[in-house]
Formats: C-alpha cells, sequence, structure tokens
C-alpha cells in the first residue's frame, strides 16, 4: 500500500479527498488557527478530519508528534454532540485535558482520580451541552451504567486513542480494547476514529476487525522522524555504568531511560544521582500519589532524566525529550518506534539509543514460551523478537529497517544513524567461528560463555587433563578475550550456538544443526561487529531546521519567557508546554510583538491563549524592548 493513501476495503469506493466539503474543511482550518493557533494542517491531517467531518468512520496511523489529537479534537469542536475520547492511560487523559482547556475548549475526564463533586459537574456538563470533549478509560466506558447515561447524549463522534491496544498482535494489549467494537451497535449515529503511531498490516486489519471499521477509510502517514538519531550497541560488562557514560555526556537534557524492571529504574535513578544527573525512578510499583508527583516533576523540568519501566510513557506530550536510552531493549519494533518516538516531539534533533545483548533475546523467547496464549500468537510475538534483534544487530540503516517493517516503500537511508555514519565495521571471523563451535562442541554444553573463552585462550583455572588434552584446548591466543566474548556474543544471536538458562546459570552449547555445518563448508560466513565512535559533527547531523533554538540576540528574551512560563504552569500545576511549546516562544522572542493582535500571528498563539496570556508576554517582551 502507498503510504498516505486512502485504502477501501470490501469495494468501499468512496474517496474523502474528493467527497468532502470544502466549507467543511475551511471551518476546520478556522478553528486550528483560531483555538490552536497553527495556519495549516500538517500531512494527512485534513484527510483525516474531513472523512469524519462527513460523518464516515476511519482509521488513522500518524507518526508520534504528527497531530494525531488533533484528527478528533476538531471535529469535536465543529459536530454538534460531544465529543468522546477513550484513552489507556490516565496520565494521557489529564495531559490532553490541561491541553484542552489552556486552549479554551470545554473538555473534561472521567477516571477514578476524578472526586465525586467533580463528576457530578463534569455529568451536569454533559447533559447541558457544555462539553466538547469527554475522555475515559475502555474499563471506565463499558459499564453499563456509564453507556446507558451515555446513550442520552448525542455523541460528535468516538475516537479510540492508541488504538493498537486493540490487538492481539500488538505491543501493548489490553483486553478491555477488545469490548470497544460493540461502541458499533450502541452508538450507530456516532462516526468512529481509531488512531494510533505504530501498527504494522497485520495490527491494523486486527484493529479494523475487532472496531467494526472493514468498510472505513484507512489514513498511513510515513513513519518518518527524521530528527530522530538512532544508534544500538551490545551489551558490554555493566550496562548501568554504560547508561550513565551515555545520560552524563547529554547534561543539561530532558531524558528518558528504559529499563526492563522495578528493581532496575531503582538502581540506575540511583547511580545517576550519584552522577550528578537530577534522574527519578517511575515505575507501577510505587505508590500512586509518587508517581503523580515524579511525572509531573519531570513533565516540569528542563533537565530531568526520568528512568522507568513502560509503565511509563505512553501520550506523555513532553515536547523537549532529548533522548531516549533503552538500558534493555523493548519488545518489538512496534514498542522501540513508540518508546524512542517519544523523544523529539518538537521536531528538534533528538537521539535513540538502544543496548542489547543475545540474553536479551533469549530472554524474551523464553518469556514469550511461558505463556498462556494460542500457539498463533506465540508464533507471531517469537517473530517480532527476531526480527527486533535483526534490527539491532542488523548491517543496514535502522530507520530505513523500521520504515519497511511498517510496509512503507520507496525508503532510502536516513544518513545519521550509527550504521549510516560509518560507527560499525564488520569483518569476516568465520575461521574464528569454526574455532569457538568445535570447542563449545567438545565441552559438551557443560559450561557458560566465560569458560568456553578461557577454554579457547587454555586460560581455564585448575584445568582438568581431560580439558587440556583437547584439540581446542588454547587456539585462540589471536584474539583477546573481549574478541572471543564478541564472537560468541554473535554466534548467539545467529543461532549458531544457544544457552541453556539452567537455573540463572545458562550454559552454552551448539545451536542448529544444519547451519553449524554450514559455517564449517565455509557456506555461510560469519561476520563480527566492530563500533567506533562516531565525530561530533555526524552525532549532530540531520534532516531539517533546528527551530526551537533562539537566536544568541534573543536568548535573553527567550530565557526571560521561560521563566515566566515557569511560573505560571507551577501556579496551575500544569506542564510548561501546556502552555507553550518552545518553538513559539523562540518565534516571540524573534518577532518582538508589540501588540495583541502581532502576538496573535505567532504559530501556537490561539485566540484562547491570547486572551488568558497576552498582556503578560507582552510585558515581558516590552522589558526587553522598551
Amino acid at each position: 500500500m502507498a503510504i498516505g493513501a486512502i485504502r477501501p476495503h470490501k469495494m468501499l469506493m468512496h474517496s474523502a479527498v474528493a467527497e468532502r466539503a470544502p466549507d467543511a474543511l475551511d471551518e476546520a482550518r478556522e478553528v486550528l488557527r483560531r483555538t490552536f493557533g497553527h495556519q495549516e494542517f500538517r500531512g494527512l491531517q485534513g484527510d483525516v478530519i474531513a472523512e469524519i467531518l462527513e460523518g464516515r468512520s476511519a482509521m488513522a496511523v500518524l507518526p508520534t508528534g504528527g497531530g494525531k489529537s488533533l484528527c478528533y479534537q476538531i471535529p469535536s469542536i465543529l459536530r454538534p454532540g460531544l465529543g468522546l475520547v477513550v484513552s489507556p492511560l490516565i496520565a494521557l487523559m489529564t495531559d490532553q485535558v490541561a491541553a484542552m482547556q489552556q486552549s479554551g475548549v470545554a473538555a473534561a475526564r472521567l477516571d477514578s482520580n476524578i472526586d465525586p463533586a467533580e463528576k457530578a459537574e463534569t455529568w451536569r456538563q454533559i447533559e447541558a451541552g457544555q462539553l466538547d470533549l469527554l475522555y475515559v478509560s475502555p474499563e471506565g466506558l463499558m459499564q453499563p451504567w456509564m453507556l446507558e447515561r451515555l446513550s442520552q447524549t448525542q455523541l460528535a463522534l468516538i475516537a479510540i486513542d492508541e488504538a493498537h491496544c486493540v490487538s492481539q498482535w500488538g505491543h501493548d494489549f489490553r483486553p478491555d480494547y477488545r469490548l470497544l467494537g460493540r461502541l458499533a451497535d450502541l452508538f450507530p449515529k456516532a462516526p468512529r476514529l481509531a488512531v494510533t503511531a505504530t501498527a504494522d498490516a497485520r495490527t491494523r486489519e486486527d484493529i479494523r476487525s475487532e472496531l467494526r471499521l472493514e468498510q472505513s477509510a484507512e489514513f498511513v502517514a510515513s513513519f518518518a522522524r527524521p530528527e530522530l538519531i538512532l544508534s544500538a550497541e551490545r551489551k558490554r560488562g555493566a550496562a548501568h555504568k554504560r547508561v550513565v557514560e551515555l545520560v552524563t555526556a547529554r547534561t543539561g537534557r530532558s531524558g528518558v531511560v528504559y529499563a526492563g524492571s522495578r528493581d532496575n529504574t531503582e538502581k540506575l535513578a540511583q547511580a545517576l544521582r550519584e552522577a550528578g544527573v537530577p534522574a527519578l525512578a517511575y515505575h507501577a510499583g510505587l505508590d500512586r500519589q509518587v508517581r503523580i508527583e515524579r511525572l509531573e516533576q519531570f513533565l516540569q523540568a528542563d533537565e530531568a532524566v526520568m528512568v522507568a519501566t513502560i509503565a511509563f510513557g505512553m501520550g506523555v506530550d513532553k515536547p523537549d525529550v532529548r533522548f531516549v536510552i533503552h538500558a534493555d531493549p523493548p519488545a518489538s519494533i512496534e514498542a522501540y518506534w513508540q518508546e524512542i518516538g517519544r523523544a523529539g516531539r518538537d521536531g528538534d534533533p533528538a537521539e535513540g539509543i538502544t543496548l542489547y545483548g543475545a540474553a536479551d533475546m533469549s530472554w524474551a523467547l523464553r518469556r514469550i514460551g511461558d505463556r498462556e496464549v494460542d500457539s498463533a500468537v506465540k508464533q507471531v510475538q517469537v517473530g517480532k523478537v527476531r526480527q527486533l534483534y535483526a534490527l539491532l544487530d542488523g548491517t543496514g540503516c535502522r530507520a530505513a529497517t523500521v520504515r519497511r517493517y511498517f510496509g512503507e516503500g520507496g525508503v532510502e537511508p536516513c544518513g545519521q544513524c550509527d550504521l549510516c555514519t560509518g560507527q560499525v565495521e564488520l569483518t569476516d571471523a568465520t575461521q574464528a567461528a569454526q574455532k569457538a563451535l568445535s570447542a563449545a562442541h567438545r565441552l559438551g554444553g557443560r559450561f557458560g560463555r566465560g569458560r568456553l573463552v578461557d577454554h579457547l585462550l587454555g586460560k581455564t583455572k585448575d584445568v582438568s587433563e581431560h580439558e587440556a588434552s583437547l584439540s581446542t584446548w588454547g587456539i585462540g591466543q589471536e584474539l583477546s578475550a573481549n574478541a572471543w566474548r564478541d564472537l560468541v556474543e554473535q554466534l548467539l544471536f545467529e543461532g549458531l550456538l544457544r544457552e541453556d538458562p539452567n537455573d540463572g546459570r545458562p550454559l552454552v552449547g551448539l545451536g542448529e544443526a544444519d547451519a553449524v555445518r554450514a559455517v564449517f563448508r565455509r557456506e555461510r560466513p560469519v561476520m563480527v561487529q566492530t563500533r567506533h565512535e562516531a565525530p561530533a559533527k555526524a552525532r549532530r547531523t540531520r534532516k531539517g531546521r533546528d527551530e526551537t533554538a533562539p537566536s544568541l540576540a534573543d536568548q535573553p528574551l527567550f530565557e526571560a519567557l521561560r521563566a515566566w512560563r515557569s511560573r505560571e504552569a507551577k501556579s496551575q500545576h500544569v506542564p510548561p508546554y501546556v502552555i507553550f511549546h518552545d518553538r513559539t516562544l523562540t518565534e516571540i522572542a524573534t518577532a518582538k510583538p508589540g501588540s495583541r493582535a502581532a502576538l496573535g500571528r505567532v504559530n501556537g498563539v490561539g485566540d484562547g491563549k491570547l486572551a488568558r496570556y497576552g498582556e503578560a508576554v507582552l510585558e515581558v517582551v516590552d522589558e526587553f524592548t522598551g
């Protein structure tokens, strides 16, 4: 399928672009300008909005930071009735409601954190027709009493955010999302819109089937994120030490570090704090109030680092995250692209760095094997794990590999990932691989990696007479211990060696017999990676412009505007970016508007924010220009 196309399903012949009403889209563009302060739609936003304004359901796959929310927010404002948004996380709902209210849009949420008085007021506003948008969780929405009350309300639309949660093939499967297909029968007059940033063809098909969208148009934008500079490296020794090195090399920036366990988040956050980094741990085991406070700290700060499990992040719209580091690899390419995609949402340079190892892959495969799911689901999940590690340990452009995975054609190398900039060099190690495989065979799968390397080097402590008599004893002295460890890792990735878990003390043995024979016959080469540090210039390379950095002359005004915004955000207990993004502050600092009319022409300053903050912003500007 061509990216950007509107694909009909089962003989659906209408084209949204051809049939949309120009007047309706003009109205939508006016709302975009007056309410949100933007002059024009981006990418496929206009096409998706036009489809919903025509009263037709749709599915939209738009990249992280690509403005998915506007696709249901603007139709909710324009169409008669209440826009109902189904969202998976309270943090996400809270963030979006705050942003809507800042823009002067009547929005509210109903969830377990709302006190009874506020809930009663929200229902009063719904019944009086005073709300444009209501955010609910799938669990809350499908309660019989909730459905009964909403059935008495005219709905402008139903938006299902993070729709990949519907699919058992996806990376964030939520069983409660599967119930949302009933909405087609319960609210037949309301158009439904499923939106997500990451869904391959199989997942998209499952979403359409489960949500009863088979006859609806599908909009798929490019998965390109040219602002992201990607890299991946194998773990060497203690991953914590490498994470500290990576983070401290990026001081003064906001970032997210993902770890695979709650315990690791705590240990990593502590190690970073000891290194002088303002780091916070976040995971589901923390008290709910602690999580709320730490999230608010992270969103308010300009330089905080959140060390988290994947319980953190979905839909958190902090635009100035400059790096995402995976201390432990994600579960799939979909999860990788969504989690890495939390960096650079403002469109400016950001990094995605992943640490990985063969032990991580083995653990992921064992975990799938232990799950009580259908064999077909297990097979797909195993395939996704292998595709992820083929990306991480591969030799082709990382961004291009991701885009092809999602079905995008005509993809060119990004020119800026570690593989495109020559940081990874490949060397033929087939002969050394034959020695390692022979040694593993002769040792009979009774020892771990360290003992195998010591055997090859002839350095096994208290070696037995039998082992010393083996033909492979000491035959690998041409390589260092580190080089042998790298090669063993490579052989594990390729399935030429395998590890038996052995209750936490893995034992190394031969892998697939046919593949091993192919190596000995030299029918299958074995290539190893050597990593070089990228020059600073290459690390900064990107496509597009750095639009949030003010000029040197405008920097003092920009900092004054940020200080004002920070005070305002703290007084309201909202993230600074829901007031104004850095890009908007940069434009204000550059333009130095002297009137409300001039300020209103700045991108990101809608009528609501102009009325609310106009005088205060003009006072800050006047201090520097008056």
